[in-house]
């Protein structure tokens, strides 16, 4: 089993959001993967900075955010930093997964939130394997 520990960073402006995410995935989302230290973000200024400041494994940036989107968030940062760690879209119908892909994302997970989908997705962004 793996010792490493990465950040992942979870935004939403719903902190129940972000609690079922983190509560979701856990703090190992699979066998030899990495431990998870978690950061949330409730705006895109704090994603923004953090993201900026840190050194992630991954970000969940929720689609559903009001005000200002995981989408955009995730198109933006891709315009203003050299390199963005892969990206996960939380969203609400399937025909959003067409826009999620175009700003960026890896991969995405459907609301409401199923925590063995949100796992196995969040594994396998973190083994590469998207």
């Amino acid at each position: 089993m793996s010792d490493q520990t990465v950040d992942v960073l979870v935004f939403s402006d719903d902190v129940d959001t972000r609690k079922a995410v983190i509560g979701g995935v856990g703090l190992r989302p699979g066998k030899g993967l990495p431990t998870i230290n978690w950061v949330e973000a409730a705006t895109k200024p704090g994603v923004v900075e953090k993201v900026r400041g840190g050194d992630f494994a991954l970000l969940i940036l929720d689609g559903e955010a009001t005000k200002e989107g995981g989408m955009s968030i995730a198109r933006e940062l891709s315009g203003i930093l050299d390199s963005v760690p892969p990206v996960i879209i939380l969203t609400a119908r399937q025909q959003d997964d067409w826009l999620a892909t175009w700003s960026g994302a890896a991969a995405t997970v459907p609301e409401p939130l199923d925590p063995i989908v949100l796992q196995e997705t969040v594994a396998s962004v973190l083994a590469g394997d998207r």
